[in-house]
């Protein structure tokens, strides 16, 4: 029984498709994908994950996807023939086209398979304008099939291009992949250094908003409005959080009464009454021991003075400036094969690298330029 997912057109783009699993496939650079292996066709060394390599750089091409209970047998019509072994790391196993332009299901169980990367017309494909528009005739096509298997180590069928060779080669000329311990170790390394740097910037922000320096404890834990009397005069809060509790009651009924003034309050004997005792370390009287009561005597006493007090505008400050932004999460693009490797076509064999991000259902893309265009 065979089953096609995929058995259409799809477009490609500078030389390269993907088959992804899951967010731990996405963005490996072109060494790690060919890391230790002998093909350079198709990628298979990032788990979870297949860098499909194409003649054409960039249009539309012919493209099927197998999936079989057993090994089909290999038509003789394919040129360049390789074959992998590939694991899912989700159900959400896709062919994705460069960046995340669009995707196609494959439906794969998370089991071990064999896959075989069949190719016919890489040379020409290549060799040619290096694209494909609507109306151009066919150059290239391609079968990807997917059958049941132990791991094993990849391998070349069948060699019959430039392309081709040039690709095995680089591959055989990679150092092999991270073992699963050195993988999670590295995991490791950089959760960590996210952490870290995460850390720093919080602190770094926080820094900024207190003026400088970070708050003791004691200022942390402290209630009220302490944010924002930091915008007119962080220095201040600091000294009153250093102070003594003695000073900083004094400062606390110098702020009360000097507040009471500016809004013409003290003009009302029970405010004078309940500024004095809080000077002398007394409860607070009536009415004034009864927030809800005095905002009721507030809006109804004639002798209440009828003015407006304005917002205090603090100074201006400079915006909060990180020295480095935190560690971005997903992995940077690798340096690309240069002029000097003698690609076939070598206009195309320049470095550089050229990134696309997407998120689609589960799927996402971050890939490098194979050929820097």
């Amino acid at each position: 029984m065979v089953r096609r997912p995929v058995d259409r057109e799809v477009h490609v783009d500078y030389g390269q498709i993907y088959v992804q699993s899951g967010p731990d496939s996405i963005g490996p650079s072109l060494d790690e994908t060919f890391a230790g292996q002998s093909n350079g066709l198709c990628g298979a060394a990032v788990p979870g994950m297949l860098w499909l390599t194409t003649g054409l750089h960039t249009g539309w091409v012919p493209f099927t996807v197998e999936v079989h209970d057993h090994a089909p047998p290999l038509d003789a019509v394919w040129e360049d023939v390789v074959e992998v072994s590939f694991r899912p790391t989700s159900a959400d196993s896709a062919l994705v086209q460069w960046a995340g332009e669009d995707f196609w299901m494959l439906d794969l169980a998370e089991v071990d398979y064999r896959v075989r990367y069949c190719t016919r017309g890489l040379d020409a494909a290549a060799n040619g304008q290096g694209t494909r528009m609507d109306g151009d005739p066919e150059v290239d096509c391609y079968l990807l099939q997917f059958w049941p298997a132990e791991p094993a180590p990849d391998r070349v069928l069948r060699q019959s291009s430039q392309l081709a060779a040039y690709w095995h080669d680089y591959a055989e000329r990679q150092p092999p992949p991270p073992t699963p311990a050195e993988r999670a170790e590295a995991d490791r390394l950089t959760r960590l250094e996210e952490e870290q740097a995460e850390e720093e910037h919080r602190l770094a922000y926080e820094r900024w908003e207190w003026g400088g320096q970070l708050p003791s404890r004691a200022l942390r834990d402290v209630a009220g409005n302490v944010r924002g009397l930091l915008r007119f005069d962080p220095d201040l809060v600091h000294a009153l959080g250093a102070a003594t509790p003695a000073v900083q009651r004094a400062t606390a009924l110098l702020a009360a009464r000097r507040a009471c003034e500016a809004a013409g309050l003290t003009r009302l004997d029970w405010i004078n009454t309940g500024l004095t005792a809080l000077a002398d370390g007394h409860p607070l009287p009536p009415p004034l021991d009864d927030p809800d009561r005095v905002w009721q005597i507030l809006g109804t006493d004639p002798d209440v003075p009828d003015n407006t007090t304005g917002w205090a505008v603090p100074p201006e400050r400079p915006p909060f400036r990180p020295s480095a932004p935190p560690l971005c999460v997903h992995r940077a693009a690798g340096v690309r094969p240069t002029r000097s490797d003698h690609r076939p076509g070598g206009s195309r064999g320049e470095t550089g690298r050229h990134t696309g991000t997407c998120r689609s259902q589960g799927i996402g893309v971050h890939h490098a330029d194979r050929d820097g265009r």
